[in-house]
């Protein structure tokens, strides 16, 4: 039999600040990714898939559920990509029944000039001590850990 749950208290006005605040931070991130995106002649799906490819090889399946798309959608991204330049399919060494989705060097390429293009937040985060960004890194963490359950 399940417990049942406390009704959540209500936020104090520090919290809804807070979470105000982070809204606009993330409205202005997608917002500059977008524009950062375009310059390369990218959409925003396109740019954020290729951020992801630069770190590492993916599956088809595990990007769709990073971009929280159907596998249809990442195809046809890939292809885009790949047409370009930027991506490459590969068998996976460990299943060669799995393809894996890459950046090339140039899709790297484009996809540090679009890290490097986000600059809204790069003046204020370096106005703050190491210490303090360190603390807002760390709070970031535990935030996205316990969003989850």
């Amino acid at each position: 039999m399940a417990t049942p749950r406390s009704a959540p208290s209500r936020p104090d006005d520090l919290t809804l600040e807070v979470v105000e605040l982070i809204g606009a931070v993330v409205a202005r991130y997608h917002e500059e990714y977008e524009e950062a995106a375009a310059e390369h002649a990218l959409t925003g799906a396109q740019a954020r898939l290729l951020s992801l490819l630069s770190m590492e090889p993916l599956p088809m399946r595990r990007l769709a559920q990073r971009l929280k798309c159907e596998p249809s959608n990442v195809t046809g991204i890939v292809d885009r990509l790949e047409a370009r330049g930027l991506v490459e399919r590969r068998p996976d060494p460990a299943d060669r029944r799995v393809k894996l989705a890459a950046a090339t060097a140039e899709g790297r390429r484009v996809a540090r000039g679009l890290q490097e293009s986000l600059r809204f937040a790069r003046e204020p985060l370096a106005g703050l001590s190491e210490q303090e960004r360190v603390a807002l890194r760390d709070a970031l963490r535990r935030m996205l850990r316990t969003e989850g359950g």
